[in-house]
């Protein structure tokens, strides 16, 4: 590899309910120290296998069980673990850096100019009830020697489980139909404020973004297409591209995509539906078509073999496993375009 390239790896990983051995959560919700054991070793051998330099996590309860099995792995015996407003009782994301943390911030509620309004038939704007974020997003910016500082948002979209009210009937046609659409609202809603979260880091600025995490929904998904943005039409003049260009994410896969021949891209199994609910995606700085840019997207890898499609096998999932896969993407920095472009 050129000397001024310095590859790093980025990865996203669903921990599916991590929390400490005997500490109750959602209730009665509890894992033993055996099952936690099992865990612990699962996620190590899933880390080897990543061999990532920063990941976002979801699902994790607590940042001491995080904590706890990493320093069981020599590879991350120097990393370190942020975590996003640990409560105990509710599951978080949470990142783990092999290089130095500069800033953390943690979002709670929707910025203001993402809040969405609708008319009724009075012409009146009514605003929609959703402010705050179901998982809080984390944004932390992480120093790269020689080559500067990337921004990494690790976020964690409603499920598409419906949300269901008291009283109704989850076997009600009506009653399911109407807790599907709240939690789509509630997704899109979410999908609106990481948009305008994503904009104060993309627009107008030089420092390269990568979002990772489980969005709950596929890369072509409205949901999902929120938050990456809209690619221009390519009738639209080039100054007006530019700035469209300027805030688009890409999905990582995507960018592979066109140098492969084949796709075997899916996360999460649920009733013989395969389906990619965790992504990444990069900003223009590691998109080559870009004249300026500071890095490449190189390998993505994806690790789903735990995964079992329980239409077709009698097999049960282990309880200590993930029921999402992992997805790694190795990037290639240019240390010498960084340097020409960003100083």
């Amino acid at each position: 590899m050129a000397q001024n390239i310095l590859n790093i790896k980025v990865g996203t990983f669903n921990l599916m309910n991590l929390m400490m051995p005997n500490v109750k959560v959602y209730g009665s919700m509890h894992i033993s120290p055996r099952d936690f054991e099992k865990k612990a070793e699962w996620i190590n051998f899933m880390l080897n296998q990543m061999n990532a330099d920063i990941i976002g996590f979801q699902e994790c309860f607590h940042k001491e069980a995080l904590e706890c099995i990493i320093r069981q792995n020599r590879l991350y015996q120097h990393a370190e673990v942020v975590i996003g407003d640990e409560t105990g009782d509710q599951p978080k994301v949470a990142l783990l850096s092999r290089y130095p943390i500069q800033d953390v911030q943690v979002f709670h509620k929707f910025p203001q100019n993402s809040i969405i309004s609708i008319s009724n038939r009075a012409r009146e704007l009514v605003e929609l009830p959703f402010t705050t974020f179901s998982r809080p997003v984390l944004k932390v910016k992480v120093l790269i020697p020689n080559y500067g500082v990337i921004t990494f948002f690790v976020v964690h979209l409603k499920s598409k489980r419906p949300i269901f009210y008291d009283g109704e009937n989850e076997n009600n046609p009506i009653d399911l139909a109407r807790a599907q659409v709240r939690s789509l609202m509630l997704r899109a809603a979410e999908s609106s404020a990481i948009r305008s979260l994503l904009l104060d880091s993309l627009q107008g600025r030089d420092c390269p973004v990568v979002l990772f995490g489980d969005v709950n929904d596929t890369g072509n998904s409205v949901t999902s297409r929120i938050i990456s943005g809209e690619v221009p039409q390519h009738k639209l003049p080039d100054n007006v591209k530019k700035n469209a260009w300027d805030v688009i994410l890409y999905h990582v896969k995507d960018i592979q995509a066109r140098r492969s021949y084949q796709d075997f891209y899916y996360t999460h199994i649920h009733n013989g539906m395969y389906e990619s609910l965790d992504h990444i995606m990069v900003s223009q700085e590691f998109v080559t078509d870009n004249p300026r840019y500071i890095g490449r997207v190189g390998q993505v890898m994806l690790f789903n073999d735990h995964l079992i499609d329980q239409t077709f096998s009698n097999e049960r999932p282990n309880k200590y496993t993930s029921d999402h896969g992992v997805v790694v993407c190795s990037l290639e920095l240019d240390i010498e375009r960084a340097n020409k472009y960003r100083f």
